[in-house]
């Protein structure tokens, strides 16, 4: 009678009675698995966001500071983009809260000759008196680093503001030239 009973019967699930029953802990393994595979993807669509977000409020800041003309660096230091005469590119210096650059140590000179691509106005001149090289603060010229040659007054000349020539060698590179001449300048505050 019992084989009849087990030929009748219809299991629909089956289930090993040896083991001990896990079903209820296999689906909240199954549910825990596909909620960190959730995370995966959430954590990394938010850390590509927080990338894009400083990306944007970088790339701001970098437009809006090169829209007024200049970027100040972190030694105080910012290059115009326009080319100007030496008097122009002072003010243009002054109109920013600085004055063009002032070169009185090596080190000084090493560091703006690292960086400088193109030839830039400094803040020396003898436009007040011939051959009394000054600082724009009016302190006088304690060292120079001159190209050979320099300064010259070139054929008789009145070249009285000097600016930095970064394809000399870096503490030969000061030229004096005509301060009417269009050179981008080196600012400093």
């Amino acid at each position: 009678m019992q084989e009849d009973f087990y030929d009748n019967a219809t299991c629909k699930s089956v289930t090993n009675t040896t083991r001990p029953q896990t079903y209820g802990n296999d689906r909240r393994k199954a549910r825990n698995h596909r909620r960190r595979r959730c995370l995966v993807p959430i954590t990394v669509c938010l850390g590509i966001l927080c990338l894009l977000l400083i990306a944007v409020i970088t790339l701001q800041h970098f437009q809006a500071a090169t829209k007024q003309g200049y970027l100040w660096g972190p030694d105080g230091l910012f290059m115009s983009n326009e080319e100007k005469s030496w008097s122009d590119s002072r003010q243009y210096c002054r109109d920013r809260g600085a004055d063009l650059v002032i070169i009185n140590t090596e080190e000084k000179q090493r560091h703006i000759s690292s960086f400088v691509k193109d030839k830039v106005w400094i803040g020396l001149s003898d436009k007040e008196n011939e051959s009394n090289m000054k600082w724009v603060d009016n302190s006088p010229m304690n060292r120079g680093f001159w190209a050979p040659g320099e300064p010259n007054n070139y054929q008789s000349r009145r070249e009285d503001c000097i600016e930095l020539n970064p394809s000399k060698q870096i503490l030969e590179n000061w030229n004096d030239l005509l301060c009417s001449e269009k050179r981008k300048a080196i600012c400093e505050k």
